[in-house]
């Protein structure tokens, strides 16, 4: 289900599962390496919340970005910022990995390290 908190889209487990396989959505893991590591979405990248700033600029300003945190309050903040530079189409996973019933992948996969390994 879609909803809205404060000027950011809010999608559910369910809309996260539904869209995982449309490549014009970008999804983007903001949680810690450890976090990451102990369970993640399989094919989701890591770009940990303190990185953000660092990737933001070079981030694609027309797709869609849907931010995945833990609960969902990381990545509330993450959308929020995002937006704010110019992100317009920010989406939050609200719920987290705490409601995350699909399909999960131990270890690092995906981290990124430069801002073109978000859309890889």
């Amino acid at each position: 289900m879609r909803s809205e908190k404060d000027g950011i889209a809010q999608w559910d487990q369910e809309e996260v599962a539904k869209k995982l396989d449309d490549e014009s959505i970008t999804f983007v893991d903001i949680r810690e390496p450890e976090e990451y590591n102990e369970g993640h979405i399989p094919g989701v990248p890591l770009l940990p919340m303190g990185e953000v700033p660092d990737h933001i600029d070079g981030m694609d300003k027309e797709k869609t970005h849907v931010f995945i945190c833990r609960s969902g309050t990381r990545s509330q903040k993450v959308a929020q910022y995002a937006k704010q530079q110019g992100l317009d189409r920010a989406i939050n996973f609200d719920g987290g990995m705490l409601s995350w019933d699909g399909d999960t992948k131990t270890g690092e996969e995906k981290r990124v390290q430069e801002t073109s390994d978000i859309y890889k």
